[in-house]
């Protein structure tokens, strides 16, 4: 096992669960919803889009958790993070929001998330959103670095590269080509047995 004082940040779409948006946008249709932080690494312009075109197809949060509720883990997936979280400690860092998350952590044994919150209207329908504070996930991993914990983060897209770059070691789990031309430095993961290797190397 790990030192205990060792934590691993994992971001959730793309290393444990499929892209809530793109499941969406596959069940309605709509194309546009397809754009993830991997197109667009502005994420208040990315959800500020989102949010404008579920309002004009009239899409609610209700719409949106009915989608999320037939999504499982990636295949793989329950297994790796039940073998890390008996190695170390494992904190999932999101940007997505607790109105949507909680089915998808009951598929995975309930991890512990951080995550952000959505505001929603009388009608059920998405107004804005309220993050848990500014570049959080770059900011939980500074937090418990200065507790004492040796941190070790992966994700696959832009808003991963600053907790993965802040903590003491990082990986990418199947980013695109484009993230890993930009930060070439950054070692890459491209399938789960692959993923606990390098993690297990980097706790100590």
């Amino acid at each position: 096992m790990a030192n205990g004082l060792s934590v691993v940040c994992l971001d959730l779409e793309g290393v444990l669960v499929p892209e809530i948006w793109i499941g969406v946008a596959k069940t309605t249709g709509i194309e546009k919803l397809m754009l993830t932080t991997r197109d667009i690494p502005d994420y208040d312009r990315l959800m500020q889009g989102r949010i404008a075109i579920l309002n004009e197809h009239k899409l609610t949060l209700l719409d949106i958790q009915n989608v999320i509720a037939a999504i499982d883990p990636l295949p793989g997936a329950l297994d790796f993070l039940e073998g890390l979280r008996a190695k170390t400690q494992v904190v999932i860092l999101s940007d997505t929001f607790t109105e949507f998350a909680r089915p998808l952590m009951q598929k995975l044994r309930w991890p512990t998330l951080f995550c952000n919150t959505l505001t929603v209207d009388n009608a059920n329908m998405i107004t804005g959103y309220r993050l848990r504070q500014p570049d959080g996930k770059t900011k939980a991993v500074a937090a418990l670095k200065s507790i004492g914990f040796r941190v070790v983060a992966a994700g696959d897209s832009y808003n991963d590269v600053g907790m993965i770059t802040t903590a003491d070691a990082g990986i990418f789990f199947k980013p695109p080509a484009s993230i890993t031309r930009e930060y070439p430095a950054i070692p890459v993961a491209n399938d789960y047995t692959v993923f606990m290797r390098m993690l297990s190397e980097k706790l100590g």
